[in-house]
């Protein structure tokens, strides 16, 4: 243990991600939230669930597996102390889930909708329910006994079963039934005037008897096994010449197989079962978690499409279209505009067709010669950019593709996508080895008479038409050539592995000037502090938990400069610690949209330095990945930036406030305070295309 390292102002990194979740779960409770709404929380709460399990879980159970000296230097917590309170912190956060579940179904049920048990259905209900079973399930079904000639099976991860507990001639025996994954996850009821569903394991479940004839059906649940999804790209292997697509099918294909780290049941589980199963999975008692409610949930994003209008109205959000009102004149070309001018678009509130208007321009513009791009999460396949950039390279362009093969769970559709471009002729780099690219950027070269000219687009989100409706990301999009000429270095270097090139003059790129550039930052405003300036230091991210940035942050919260931080998620500083981090405020704002920017401010006035980034303050970003953050230089835009995180820090609806014991509070609102959804607020705004402004947390001029 390094005695050096103090833990009273930082907390654990994946209990903070717990208590995260917890918020995105308290969503389904908040009042303001539409009904249908709240279940689809619920929902999102267990897919977060789900990926911290195979990600998260796995890496601390495979440290756990080994004697290792390792500790978390936030909590000087072991790997099995960590999972032990993951274990504990989860069960409690599952029994609030299904109290809330159930909550919501019930008042669900009163408009109209209901998930019906099979058991409980009418005779007509039920005869139409044998009647789809015994024509459209039962021969999809693979039913098998657990015994000494059938062993028990390979259980594929996050895959649905059917357990059964049987007796045959007083014998008790064990079946299992895998939930086929191309069977519909819901069947719904013929009604007239309600929504009425059953589940398909349900179904498979009801019909256990007549599966399992000649046995008697003593009890039956649903199970699923998570595993652990902690597979790296980066092997040995790839020093041999393997082709790299074809290595990164194998370790999708591998995924499928490793260690189990948690079992799901819905259903009652007695002693005997579970000493069954922990032995089979080589699991504790711990690992095991019962629901009352569906294990996935995933139905549940479906259902709003067989609403009525009237339970649209009343049980959803209402319709959101992205504005396509920007800075650049209706009917402009943005190439032109963007020769003179700086743009920035704010995602979901802005088109993500305006960037892609901008891509088209410049495949179709004779004097275009090159486009490249880095690609981490693109998409599906309908994706109208892949489409664009394959057009280029057909019309004799220059493209240049860095396709991120290692974007976890987005391997595959990256592996295709990489296909579709090669075949279109554009030029695919994978990167580099050990680090993956996150960054989000865009060069187009354009040859002029009096030379080059660049566009650069960089960003903090994906190139993903989907997500940019319902993440909250900033775009920007210059024409400045010192920006255009960082851009060409980086292209360049991405293509030689040269993680270590020339020094950048405008772009912050990790794991080369990133963060020892932000550390300066820091000490330029510690240094304003003890000099008597006026200092100041406003954060946006997802998470921080790099502990050098964090000391940093206390330092300076010491010397008295006063920190905001927007911290989504994981936030392992614990603000308001005496003597320590008495000047640092975090609140975490989850809404509708995600939160997904990150913004960093250093100074007031016309003195404050801002850049936008695709990094978060995680070691994984700062040290481990390729990433770039860009300065803003357009005072407007600097301004419309800071307006916005502004907005989130008045925000009293949806913000929550950390305190000094890593738990969140709502704001206190007091009597004649103007309520306040930063969300919505953007979303109107954007809307009518004014612009923002808070005049008394404006730049100062």
């Amino acid at each position: 243990m390094d005695n050096k390292i103090d833990t009273t102002y930082t907390q654990n990194r994946e209990l903070s991600w717990l208590r995260f979740n917890e918020r995105v779960l308290e969503e389904a409770i908040d009042e303001n939230v539409p009904l249908y709404e709240k279940l689809k929380f619920v929902a999102i709460y267990a897919s977060n669930l789900d990926e911290f399990y195979r990600v998260r879980v796995g890496s601390l159970w495979d440290l756990a597996s080994i004697e290792t000296h390792e500790f978390d230097n936030k909590s000087f917590m072991t790997p099995k102390q960590q999972l032990a309170k993951i274990f504990e912190t989860t069960k409690k956060l599952n029994q609030k889930a299904d109290k809330i579940f159930a909550d919501v179904e019930k008042n669900l049920k009163k408009a109209g909708i209901e998930r019906k048990k099979v058991n409980s259905l009418t005779t007509k209900d039920k005869a139409y329910v044998k009647d789809y079973f015994d024509n459209f399930v039962r021969p999809f079904l693979s039913p098998q006994i657990i015994n000494v000639r059938h062993p028990f099976p390979h259980l594929i991860n996050k895959a649905l079963y059917v357990g059964i507990v049987l007796t045959r001639k007083k014998r008790k025996v064990f079946g299992i039934i895998p939930v086929p994954a191309n069977l519909p996850k819901i069947i719904y009821l013929p009604n007239k005037t309600k929504l009425r569903y059953v589940m398909m394991e349900d179904i498979i479940a009801s019909y256990a008897n007549k599966i399992f004839d000649g046995y008697e059906v003593e009890k039956s649940l649903i199970l699923s096994v998570t595993r652990s999804a902690d597979i790296s790209l980066d092997d040995e292997r790839l020093d041999l010449g393997e082709d790299f697509l074809e290595h990164a099918r194998e370790v999708l294909l591998k995924r499928q197989r490793l260690a189990p780290v948690r079992l799901e049941v819905e259903g009652e589980f007695d002693s005997s079962m579970i000493k069954y199963v922990t032995n089979q999975f080589k699991i504790t008692e711990k690992q095991i978690f019962t629901y009352k409610s569906p294990i996935n949930k995933s139905y549940i994003f479906s259902l709003g499409s067989k609403f009525t209008d009237e339970q649209k109205n009343m049980l959803m959000y209402p319709p959101f279209s992205p504005s396509t009102i920007c800075c650049v004149p209706e009917n402009a070309n943005i190439m032109d505009y963007v020769s003179q001018n700086d743009v920035m678009l704010q995602y979901p509130y802005q088109s993500f067709d305006i960037f892609l208007k901008f891509i088209k321009e410049a495949v179709t513009n004779d004097k275009v010669f090159a486009i490249k791009i880095t690609l981490y999460r693109v998409g599906s396949h309908k994706a109208q950019l892949m489409n664009y950039l394959a057009m280029a390279a057909k019309m004799g362009k220059d493209v240049t593709v860095l396709m991120e093969l290692r974007a976890r769970f987005d391997e595959e559709n990256n592996i295709n996508w990489a296909e579709f471009l090669q075949d279109a002729g554009c030029k695919v780099i994978y990167g580099m080895e050990g680090y993956k690219v996150h960054s989000k950027i865009c060069l187009i070269m354009k040859q002029e008479n009096d030379g080059i000219k660049y566009f650069t687009q960089i960003g903090t989100g994906n190139y993903n038409a989907s997500t940019s409706s319902l993440y909250t990301d900033i775009s920007l999009i210059t024409s400045n050539e010192g920006i255009g000429k960082d851009a060409v270095e980086f292209f360049q270097n991405m293509g030689i592995d040269n993680l270590y090139g020339e020094e950048y003059k405008h772009l912050l790129v990790a794991p080369v000037s990133l963060k020892p550039t932000l550390l300066k930052l820091i000490q330029g405003e510690i240094e304003k502090a003890q000099n008597g300036q006026e200092t100041s230091i406003f954060l946006k991210m997802n998470s921080l938990t790099d502990r050098q940035l964090i000391d940093a942050l206390k330092d300076a919260s010491q010397a008295g400069v006063k920190i905001k931080m927007i911290i989504r998620g994981i936030c392992c500083i614990l603000p308001g610690i005496k003597g320590k981090t008495e000047n640092i405020e975090v609140i975490s704002v989850v809404g509708r949209f995600l939160e997904h920017s990150r913004v960093y401010c250093f100074g007031t006035g016309d003195e404050m330095k801002m850049y936008i980034s695709s990094a978060d303050w995680m070691t994984r970003n700062t040290e481990n990945r390729v990433e770039i953050a860009a300065p803003i230089y357009d005072r407007k835009i600097k301004e419309s930036i800071y307006d916005t995180l502004c907005i989130m820090w008045k925000d009293n609806l949806k913000a929550r406030i950390l305190q000094s014991n890593g738990t969140y509070r709502k704001p206190e609102i007091k009597e004649g305070d103007e309520l306040l959804d930063c969300q919505n607020y953007l979303r109107h705004e954007y809307k009518v295309g004014r612009r923002i402004t808070l005049r008394e947390d404006k730049i100062k001029e």
